[in-house]
């Protein structure tokens, strides 16, 4: 079991963009610096917290590195199709229902004339 951030978990920091590792690598090192002040002024109630940061910075750091040597993959942007998608099934809902109606009428005509 890894001790830290339960957000910054490996398996998170995979489908994390690069710009958006670079954010939470800025917030630990801010953490870490807080923390270290802490200890400093004899503030600091955890001492298991700076390690737990210390952690997930190297953690971000591998990450990043993986990424760069090409080990571990740059997820792409998922977002943008999902929305797409969306959008397709609606058009398709809609469709469907012009082509029932649409069959539902010609169902109709073809009774019509049959009588």
């Amino acid at each position: 079991m890894s001790i830290g951030t339960k957000e910054l978990a490996p398996v998170e920091l995979d489908t994390f963009e690069n710009e958006r590792l670079f954010e939470e690598l800025k917030k630990a090192k801010e953490e870490l610096f807080n923390l270290r002040f802490q200890s400093a002024t004899g503030q600091l109630e955890s001492h298991g917290r700076l390690r737990a940061v210390k952690r997930d910075i190297a953690r971000i750091y591998t990450v990043l590195r993986e990424r760069e040597l090409g080990i571990r993959a740059t997820p792409v942007a998922v977002e943008a199709p999902a929305k797409a998608d969306k959008a397709e099934k609606k058009t398709k809902k809609a469709k469907a229902a012009t082509e029932s109606t649409t069959d539902d009428a010609a169902a109709e005509a073809v009774e019509t004339k049959e009588a």
